[in-house]
């Protein structure tokens, strides 16, 4: 007895020790957010790059980086402390040589970080070259160039009215991120953080309190020992109460309303998980992490003519599906489920669950049509609108007169 209990003893801190090592050696490889501060402020020091962040991050150390957030080695993000502010710091890691699309949305596309523009450009030809980006990303509008002036006064981080050329080296870096071009372009709007400042292409963007749609954190001891299934379940028990679950999903229907053929085009959700959404303490939606949420023009590119054998070969994300042409052995680039779809999918359980008992026979009709639309649909846009109206009157009506509204 005495030997077994010494084997099982030692068997356990051996076991205890590599899950330690494990998950350590898994920590250092994922948060680097060291190597990141010190690319950017060497650059910075030596005159290539500019912005609103780079004195508080490299010389006057009033922006630090707080608790690691990051999921991926190449995507940095740390939560951050500057001055009063409490924000969110995403940094852009080693370069991506290549395109996988079911991973990567991002790569890297320049052989040398912060190389665009060079020593002499002019700002008339700078805003040529972003003018060119966005008809390359967002399609031929006629109001791209009041989107290149935006760019311009964003760009412009001491606000002196002038662009220098280290400021517009970090703004070119930075517009290769779908993330920080949809930050711009919605920065009024209700549901997108706000971006707090920029040095190359790290940025700081609002801090969103609560960072998920649903669910509670867990000590990663205890995840690794929990059933898949039981862990959804978990997740359904730790919501807000009902009133404060439609509140946050009016808000991400008016969210999908933004994006939805907005004054520059569509663009699509690739993963509507729901680590993606999150809300402050008014149960307001706030997006937590856009950067898998691209131009459709810009998918469609990247998409069309890719080799494949099934469907299963045409996805982009995990969420942005397209068809495969068994005739051609090539991706269409017709999406198949618009973004409401996805995201009534994705609250059909969150809001049935709880709902009151008088809406919840006509709620669940209103949500199984949504999840049935389809791109191809005759008259889509009309029915999104129609679908999407109706779920949210019917929300709005249910909790307008309580004060969660």
């Amino acid at each position: 007895m005495r030997m077994k209990y010494l084997f099982f003893s030692w068997l356990g801190v051996f076991i205890g020790s590599w899950i330690i090592y494990v998950q350590y050696s898994s920590y250092t490889e994922l948060c680097r957010g060291h190597d990141c501060k010190k690319i950017i402020c060497d650059k910075y020091k030596t005159g290539v790059i500019d912005g609103s962040a780079c004195s508080s991050l490299c010389t006057r150390q009033t922006l630090y980086f707080g608790k690691c957030l990051s999921t991926k080695p190449n995507n940095q993000m740390y939560l951050g402390v500057w001055g009063n502010l409490q924000g969110v710091i995403k940094c852009q890691m080693e370069e991506i040589a290549h395109i996988d699309l079911r991973t990567e949305l991002e790569p890297r596309k320049e052989t040398i970080l912060f190389d665009k523009p060079t020593r002499g450009t002019t700002v008339q030809k700078f805003k040529e070259m972003v003018y060119g980006l966005f008809k390359a990303k967002l399609g031929e509008q006629g109001n791209l160039p009041e989107l290149v002036n935006l760019i311009l006064s964003v760009a412009d981080g001491n606000k002196d009215g002038r662009v220098s050329l280290p400021e517009a080296k970090s703004a070119w870096a930075l517009l290769q991120l779908n993330e920080f071009l949809l930050m711009v372009i919605l920065q009024d709007k209700e549901h997108t953080p706000k971006l707090l400042g920029f040095c190359g292409d790290l940025y700081v963007m609002e801090k969103v309190e609560y960072t998920s749609l649903f669910g509670i954190s867990l000590p990663w001891m205890v995840e690794l020992f929990i059933p898949s299934g039981f862990r959804r379940s978990i997740d359904q028990w730790f919501t807000p109460s009902w009133p404060r679950k439609a509140k946050i999903a009016i808000g991400l229907l008016e969210f999908v309303e933004d994006i939805f053929h907005g004054p520059y085009g569509n663009f699509l959700m690739c993963d509507t998980s729901a680590k993606n959404l999150g809300y402050n303490d008014k149960y307001d939606l706030k997006m937590v992490d856009m950067r898998k949420i691209v131009p459709e023009m810009n998918l469609k590119e990247l998409i069309k003519d890719r080799h494949c054998e099934s469907d299963l070969d045409c996805v982009y994300g995990s969420d942005c599906r397209t068809v495969c042409d068994q005739s051609k052995m090539k991706c269409t680039t017709e999406i198949i489920q618009p973004n409401l779809a996805k995201v009534c999918h994705l609250l059909k359980d969150y809001l049935l669950r709880g709902a009151p008992l008088e809406i919840h026979e006509e709620l669940e009709k209103q949500l199984y049509s949504c999840i049935a639309l389809k791109v191809s649909a005759n008259q889509m846009e009309m029915e999104h609108s129609l679908i999407l109206n109706n779920l949210k009157t019917l929300l709005w009506k249910k909790i307008s007169h309580t004060n969660d509204s």
